[in-house]
């Protein structure tokens, strides 16, 4: 008996995970991202991380074809930039508070932290590819994390949204 990706999908959403928002530059120099819950870390040495990204994702092509990705932690009050960026509008950095990075990568202001990654391995597993970054930069500031549980944004003290 397979599993099927609806059943697959609601029990999974018993993790609770942290929201992050997956950047790069396109082939153009144009700021491309997506909003991510798959991203962890892989090892502290050397620091490795990785995210996993949808094949069918807008954005999936410029983090494909880019040697270098960004991950942007989001505080609860980012929840707006995460639906922002799940969507497949091509204009998400519109009205966005962001810098590009002496590594050329698009960071949102704001965030609770940050990480800028080399990608060092691509891994395709069904339809998802796996990228592992080397953190060559990152920083974080204080406060709490936006959590997704259940099909909802949640903070940590509680009261989903």
């Amino acid at each position: 008996m397979v599993l099927g990706p609806d059943d697959f999908r609601r029990v999974l959403g018993h993790f609770a995970s942290g929201v992050t928002i997956i950047s790069t530059c396109d082939a153009d120099g144009r700021p491309a991202g997506l909003t991510a819950s798959a991203f962890t870390s892989v090892s502290l040495d050397p620091p490795l991380i990785l995210v996993c990204v949808d094949h069918k994702a807008q954005s999936f092509p410029a983090l494909k074809d880019s040697d270098r990705f960004a991950v942007n932690i989001l505080r609860p009050e980012q929840e707006h930039l995460s639906r922002k960026f799940a969507t497949s509008r091509l204009d998400k950095f519109d009205g966005i508070d962001f810098r590009i990075s002496d590594l050329k990568l698009p960071l949102i202001e704001g965030s609770l932290a940050r990480l800028e990654c080399i990608k060092v391995s691509a891994h395709v597993e069904g339809d998802h590819t796996i990228f592992v970054g080397r953190v060559e930069r990152a920083e974080a500031a204080d406060g709490e994390p936006l959590l997704y549980f259940g099909g909802k944004y949640n903070r940590l003290s509680g009261g989903a949204s």
